[in-house]
Order: C-alpha cells, then sequence, then structure tokens
C-alpha cells in the first residue's frame, strides 16, 4: 500500500462530500471544489473519513493512489481553512497596490503592470514604511493558487546579483558573487 493513499481523510463537521461516478465534490464554508478521478479507484466515506483504495498494484495505480488522495485531502482544507501564499516585492523603487480582483505591479519597467485575478482567488498587497511589499494571496483551490503565484514571479523572477524581484516570504536566493573591480585576476603583467 502507498504509504499516503492508505491514510484515510478526516472530514470536519462542517464539510459536505458527494461522492458520484468518477468525481468526488465537497462543499464547505469556504466554496464548492471537484475532483475527477480514475473509475477504477473506488472513493468511499465511512464514520466522517474518506477512503481511497486503488485497483491493482501497477505501477501506475501506485502513482495515482498517492496522488488522488493528496487533492481530496487539499480541497477538504481547502473548504474548511482555505490556502494563503505570501510573495515579497525586492527592489528600489518596486511596488505592489491591490484594489478588488486588480493587482497593480510597477517593477521597475516603463509601464506598470495589473493583473485580473480568477475570482476564486482573493488578493491584498500590504506596504510598511521602510519595508518591502508583501502581496497575500488566498483560495480554496490550492492549485488554482499556486498557478497565479508563479505567473507574478514570473514578471520578475529574483535575480541571482542583488536579488531583486518578487519571492515567496521565506524563499532563500542563491546568491553570486558580482565582478570585483581592480583584483588583478587574469591581467598579464608587462614585460
Amino acid at each position: 500500500m502507498s504509504r499516503i493513499g492508505k491514510l484515510p481523510i478526516p472530514v470536519p463537521p462542517k464539510c459536505e462530500v458527494i461522492i458520484g461516478e468518477g468525481i468526488i465534490t465537497v462543499k464547505g464554508p469556504l466554496g464548492q471544489l471537484s475532483q475527477t478521478f480514475d473509475k477504477r479507484f473506488k472513493v468511499y466515506l465511512n464514520n466522517n473519513q474518506i477512503f481511497v483504495e486503488r485497483p491493482s498494484d501497477e505501477k501506475k495505480d501506485k502513482a495515482l493512489h498517492g496522488t488522488y488522495r493528496m487533492l481530496i485531502n487539499n480541497m477538504v482544507i481547502g473548504v474548511t481553512q482555505g490556502w494563503t501564499i505570501k510573495q515579497e516585492v525586492v527592489g528600489v523603487g518596486y511596488k505592489a497596490e491591490a484594489s478588488g480582483q486588480l493587482l497593480t505591479l510597477s517593477l521597475g519597467y516603463s509601464h506598470n503592470i495589473v493583473i485580473e485575478l480568477p475570482p476564486e482567488v482573493k488578493v491584498s498587497a500590504v506596504t510598511e514604511k521602510r519595508a518591502n511589499p508583501i502581496i497575500t494571496l488566498t483560495s480554496p483551490d490550492k492549485q488554482l493558487l499556486g498557478q497565479v503565484a508563479a505567473k507574478i514571479r514570473s514578471l520578475r523572477p529574483p535575480e541571482p546579483y542583488k536579488g531583486k524581484g518578487i519571492r515567496f516570504v521565506g524563499e532563500v536566493i542563491r546568491r553570486k558573487a558580482g565582478k570585483t573591480a581592480g583584483s588583478g585576476a587574469g591581467m598579464s603583467s608587462k614585460k
């Protein structure tokens, strides 16, 4: 058995689970999410716990067993607690402002970048004095949240010399040493 796939998924009291033919729907206080799965897999509800059983011990089924279990678990957590990603905008003059579903970024280009976010994702941008702007994204859908965060980060990925760009809070950027002036390395002496 898969170590992850065999674990039961606890269902909180404020969460409703509907299991159909090849699809599972989870409803909670933060919204409703659906996920399709292979019809050969057995997904059932027992004593407020969801169980996932695989049809065989083939390599593909073993791989999908843990994947389906984690996708369903992420849905249950998403509709009850929600998911949050925080990003930091690092750079002199870099700004982030949020209004409704629009995120406006000033990232050193000749123009501001305006991103319209999906309605499932809520955004806020906080800029404190003498601190980098922090973008906070929240959503019940972990997969969509990750895609939106990756799209925002791709607008100005952190560069390795000064560390400027958009990074996740807590992310460590591997820094490179820049050119050192007057070190004399590689210079040939005149005869």
